[in-house]
Parts: structure tokens; sequence; C-alpha cells
């Protein structure tokens, strides 16, 4: 009887600690099953069920990623944001759809994008700030306020964020695609598609809504 009460016990336990590790990765976080991923992302904003914006924008998308070196990072601090904003010192930086010559390896999708290619569409390079955060850890951060209402309004979105393996192997994660091909042909680009093309890291999938 005492070994089937340890049994029991021993399997609630790791039950618990299956769920908590899938809720880790429903607000974004690095999941456990990426332990060996050689970058690390998460989402610190929107959180998961968020409801974001004050009329279909304002909100702002907030992650941090840690690397094996800042070098491998390839980035750079940056500063920028629409029409006369961009490339103006002191951290100059472009500011349209597509990939971040700041943080190069960087993949941001919403799947209720209206912008470019859609939801197949990088969204790295309209992200505002960036900055070196801890030398530690080497970890940065990327921050994006939200300034039209291009990714739906009263909409239920999914923000996938991921840093693209190292595919030229140059030792520095900078391939990052513009457009994320659609692997299975079925119009939707999700965590399939990005493991086809290649990631680095743990896939960061966080549900929200987006405000009226």
């Amino acid at each position: 009887m005492h070994m089937r009460t340890m049994l029991i016990g021993f399997a609630l336990l790791t039950l618990a600690a299956a769920s908590a590790a899938g809720a880790m990765a429903a607000t974004g976080k690095p999941a456990r099953g990426n332990a060996e991923s050689p970058v690390k992302v998460q989402v610190l904003a929107p959180r998961s069920e968020d409801v974001v914006g004050k009329a279909s924008k304002g909100f702002i998308v907030d992650l941090a990623a840690q690397y094996p070196s800042l070098a491998s990072s390839g980035a750079d601090a940056q500063l920028t944001g629409p029409a006369a904003h961009q490339n103006q010192a002191p951290f100059p930086g472009a500011f349209s759809p597509g990939v971040d010559e700041k943080i190069p390896g960087l993949i941001v999708l919403l799947s209720t994008s209206g912008v470019g290619a859609r939801n197949a569409q990088n969204l790295a390079n309209l992200f505002n700030l960036t900055g070196f955060t801890n030398q530690k850890t080497n970890e940065i951060w990327d921050t994006w306020i939200i300034g039209a209402p291009s990714f739906g309004r009263n909409v239920r979105s999914v923000l996938r964020v991921a840093v693209a393996a190292d595919r030229n192997k140059d030792g520095v994660f900078n391939d990052a695609p513009g457009v994320v091909p659609d692997a299975n042909h079925d119009g939707r680009i999700n965590a399939v598609d990005l493991k086809a093309y290649g990631v680095a890291s743990n896939i960061a999938v966080v549900p929200f809504r987006i405000s009226d």
C-alpha cells in the first residue's frame, strides 16, 4: 500500500510539472522541451489572453532573446519609427515590414496581419527599440508600439516569435526571411512552417485579442 501511494504521488507531481511547462509555453516563455535550443525567446507583452490596444492600435509587443554570445546575435541598438522617426541619431534604424537589420535573425508573425504578405510577413523590422539588457546572459530586448490598426479590429490574434537557424553557417543568427514560406501550403503560417524553415530557438506563441 505504501509503495502504491508513493507511485500515485510521483505521477501527480509529474503531471503538475507537465502542466506548468505547458502554461509557460502559452505565455510566450521558453518551454522546457526547448532546453537544447541555442537561442531562447520570451514574449513579455502581450500576455496570453490579454485584450490590448485602443482603437485597434497603441498596443505593445515586447520580447527578450538570449543568445550564446552577443556576437552571434548580429544585433545592434536602435531607436526608430515611421516617416521622420527612422534613421535618426543616436541609434538609427530602418522601419518597414521584413527583416530587421538590427536583430537580423528575428521572426515575428501576427496571424491577423494585413501588412505585406499578411500572416506570412515577418514584422521584425517594425520594432522601434532594441537594446542590450544583460551581457551576463547575452540578453537583448526588442519593443514595438503598434501605431496603426493594421492587425485586425476586435479580433483574436496569435503572435509567434522565433529566431531563425544559422542557415548560411557563418556563426551568426542573421538568416530570418522577409516572408516565411508556407511549407505545407495550407494558407496558415504557424510552428509547422517555422520549423520547416529552420529555427534556432523555441517558438513563443501568444494568443490575445486586439480591441476595437
